[in-house]
Formats: structure tokens, sequence, C-alpha cells
């Protein structure tokens, strides 16, 4: 599956690992977001370029496509996890999840949009997650409400752009193994369908038909991979 795009990849996560699969399958160049330097710097550095970024940063966004405008891969896998009842939550830790998990889609998405329409068209892809957006988790409500956002603003996106040459989807993973995750695997592990969590490399391999032109009559279009945790 050859990739030969240039595109903007959020490292945290999954982000990582898909890094590496469009290395891997061709792509002329990757520009890695994080505001993590130690993460930044633990990636390859042939074809990466690095950027450290906070991604409520608007004039940072709009500044990242001034210096690349020839993007035609966006991959938005930032997001945090909020863990409280709805009545324990404060404003703010709602407002902070929205602007991380939302806003800042909306601004990579406004900002890099008209550069890929000017080249003919581009993929988008959304990271969402199967957690409260497809199947309710307990005491995530504020995580699964930007979640559920994020698929919403994927599925408006492709309706009024799909005649500029434009795909945007969303992936909705289940949790990712890691040793920092174990509350993540008690939750899921629930699960015995297939008995352990998701592997980054497989999420990374799904948005990797994204990117490529194989898929290129997808749009709109939620793509679960959970290991059948939502049946």
């Amino acid at each position: 599956m050859n990739v030969s795009t240039k595109c903007v990849v959020f490292v945290a996560g999954i982000g990582r690992a898909t890094v590496e699969a469009f290395l891997r399958e061709g792509a002329a160049l990757v520009v890695a977001v994080d505001i993590n330097v130690e993460k930044l710097n633990e990636l390859p550095s042939e074809r990466v370029v690095r950027r450290v970024l906070d991604v409520r940063d608007g004039e940072g966004i709009k500044a990242l496509a001034r210096d690349y405008p020839d993007i035609d891969v966006l991959f938005n896998c930032v997001g945090i996890v909020h863990q409280s009842p709805l009545l324990e939550t404060a404003d703010q830790e709602w407002d902070n999840s929205f602007d991380v998990n939302v806003k800042s889609m909306f601004l990579f998405c406004r900002e890099f949009l008209p550069k890929m329409i000017s080249l003919g068209g581009g993929s988008i892809i959304n990271m969402a997650s199967v957690a409260s957006s497809l199947r309710a988790i307990n005491c995530r409500c504020v995580y699964g409400a930007t979640k559920a956002a994020i698929i919403g603003l994927t599925k408006g996106l492709a309706m009024e752009h799909v005649r500029d040459g434009i795909r945007c989807n969303v992936v909705c993973p289940s949790p990712i193994a890691s040793p920092n995750n174990r509350l993540e695997h008690i939750i899921f592990m629930g699960n015995k369908r297939i008995g352990r969590l998701a592997k980054a490399e497989e999420v990374a391999n799904l948005c990797l038909f994204l990117a490529s032109n194989e898929s290129s009559y997808h749009t709109g279009n939620v793509f679960v991979i959970d290991g059948g945790f939502t049946l």
C-alpha cells in the first residue's frame, strides 16, 4: 500500500505508530506534531519534521499551515481522557476537554483544508473512540461528548467538501495496549470476544489505508476497530 504523500501527524499514542507506517509505505514527508519534545525526539529523522506545538494554540496552527502549504493528509489523533461523573466535573475541565479533543481538530481542518482543495484533494483522518462515543463507559460522559462531536464534525466536513476531492473519515478504536493504561485494561478486558487490547500498529494500518488512494471511495465513514467490543 504505497502512500506518496506529505502529511501532518500528531505523535501521541497511535500517532507514533502511524508515523512509522507512513514512512514505511513511502510518505515523502511527515510533519510530526506534539507538545512533548521527548516523544518527538524518539521518531526517525529521515523524512520527518518535528514541530513542538500546543494544539490549543490557534496562531501556532496557522504558522504550521503557512510553513507546509502542500500537505495532502491530515491525521488528527490528539486527545485527553477526562474521567469523573458529570456532577463532579468543573466548567474548566469540560472546556479543556473540548479545546483539546474537538476545537484543535476544527482549527487544524480550517487551516489546512484550503490548501488541500487547491492541490486538488486530500484525506483528513480524525480520531474518536468506541469508548463513550459509540458505547457508554462509566464516568466518561465528558470524554464521550467530545468523541461524539468529532464524529459529527467529520461527517459535516465530508459533506461540505466531497466535491472538492476531500475525503474525511473518523477512526474509533478501543483502547491501545501499553504499560501505562492499567485502568483501560481493567475496563475493556471485560470484553472476552478477542481477549486483548488493540495494538497501535493495527490502528495505524487502518489510518494508512484511509490516507492512501485505495480508500478513494470512502468519505464520511466511521471505522470501528475494537476487536468486537461493540458487538
